[in-house]
């Protein structure tokens, strides 16, 4: 077997695996590498093995012993919310049961004019300082979808700064201390808020989780909390998104002249993300074959929907940005039992975060130059570390 290749993981734009594994990628859809703290894995690119696998019951999200596992180098303090163990699978029907009618594109469709409200007052807040340079990172894309979904499980308009302080200790999982501190904090918080709607429902989220059969304070706290951390997605969305149609000037005047083309140009921005290939991580539950090659029960398996979603056997030119692509089956909200549950809360808020932004702000640009952006990689989901924009 040849030896293993380092993961590199860039923090420049254009926040891309290095010319070894992207070799790699053009010769096999399967990989041995090395990941940053240095175990192995699999690595896993091509679009049908990605999606195949990610549906697969022989892998799970968890390891039978976790202090035996090859790491990828993600938070450990998240293992108490995503469930693991036997009990993995009947957790996760649980789970997806119980938020999925609260997360439908129906129940969606119904906050929309909510959702436009926060983007109207999240812009007008820019607007109103008065300068035309601006982080769209710290004043829009790392707000927004927080607030979104405060908005949404029902925290108190003076709870939210707290809650979004310590939501940010939760991301910095490169401090474990602090990151377990975080979570600590917002656990105590989900249960006295979920006592409270208990007692005093309202029409939100964690109202309808604590009136559910079986469902207690704590459990309604860590589902609400798996939310509000899953919504850092979106926040990685907006940013990139915003440079990808600011690096393709001729795509944004596309979207500007046309509006209606918004929402297949947010299904391209979620294709066309690539921000490093860490890929989905599984483990192996048994021996298995893909490709020929034999996977050991409890090896790690990354599978990479960035280099899935630029599979040439799948999407014509995938490296072309293309806000009118037609044929976009892309892996980025996974696929099968594991799909994200927030994928239609996700596409509508970008959908809204880029018509009004294009509306309001005509002569968007870039306030630095491309190769001085960089990714974030201490924080969970990375994103920008910072968007300077000007108009």
């Amino acid at each position: 077997m040849t030896t293993p290749v380092q993961l590199t993981l860039d923090q420049s734009y254009p926040f891309r695996l290095d010319d070894a594994v992207r070799r790699l990628q053009r010769e096999a859809c399967i990989h041995r590498v090395r990941t940053a703290p240095g175990d192995e894995a699999w690595l896993v690119t091509g679009h049908r093995q990605v999606r195949r696998l990610l549906d697969d019951p022989r892998l799970g999200r968890s390891h039978p012993a976790p202090d035996e596992a090859e790491q990828l180098g993600e938070p450990p303090v998240l293992a108490s919310l995503l469930g693991g163990g036997e009990s993995e699978q009947a957790d996760s029907i649980r789970f997806r049961k119980l938020l999925q009618p609260l997360l439908s594109p129906r129940r969606v469709h119904e906050m929309r004019s909510r959702i436009e409200a926060i983007t109207a007052e999240t812009l007008d807040r820019i607007v109103a300082a008065g300068s035309r340079h601006v982080d769209l990172q710290r004043e829009l894309a790392a707000p927004l979808p927080a607030t979104v979904l405060a908005d949404l499980l029902g925290v108190p308009e003076n709870d939210r700064a707290q809650l979004l302080e310590w939501n940010d200790d939760l991301a910095c999982w490169q401090n474990r201390a602090q990151s377990e501190q975080g979570l600590g904090n917002l656990i105590v918080y989900g249960r006295q808020l979920a006592a409270e709607k208990r007692r005093c429902p309202t029409d939100d989220v964690i109202s309808q989780l604590v009136s559910a059969e079986g469902v207690d304070d704590d459990e309604a706290s860590r589902l609400a909390l798996a939310l509000l951390v899953a919504g850092a997605a979106t926040t990685m969305a907006l940013g990139l998104g915003i440079v990808l149609l600011l690096e393709n000037p001729e795509q944004l005047a596309r979207l500007r002249h046309d509006p209606q083309l918004i929402p297949g140009a947010v299904e391209e921005i979620l294709r066309a993300l690539d921000k490093g290939g860490d890929g989905i991580v599984r483990y192996a539950r048994t021996d298995l074959e893909v490709d020929g090659l034999t996977i050991r029960a409890g090896e790690l398996l990354l599978l990479d929907a960035g280099s899935a979603n630029h599979d040439p056997n799948v999407f014509r030119e995938p490296q072309r940005f293309d806000v009118g692509r037609r044929e976009n089956c892309h892996l980025t909200f996974g696929h099968g039992s594991y799909y994200c549950l927030g994928s239609a809360l996700a596409r509508v808020e970008l959908q809204i975060a880029f018509e009004q932004l294009l509306a309001r702000f005509p002569d968007l640009r870039l306030a630095v130059e491309l190769e001085e952006l960089r990714l974030n990689r201490e924080v969970l989901a990375g994103g920008l570390m910072e968007l300077p924009v000007t108009w």
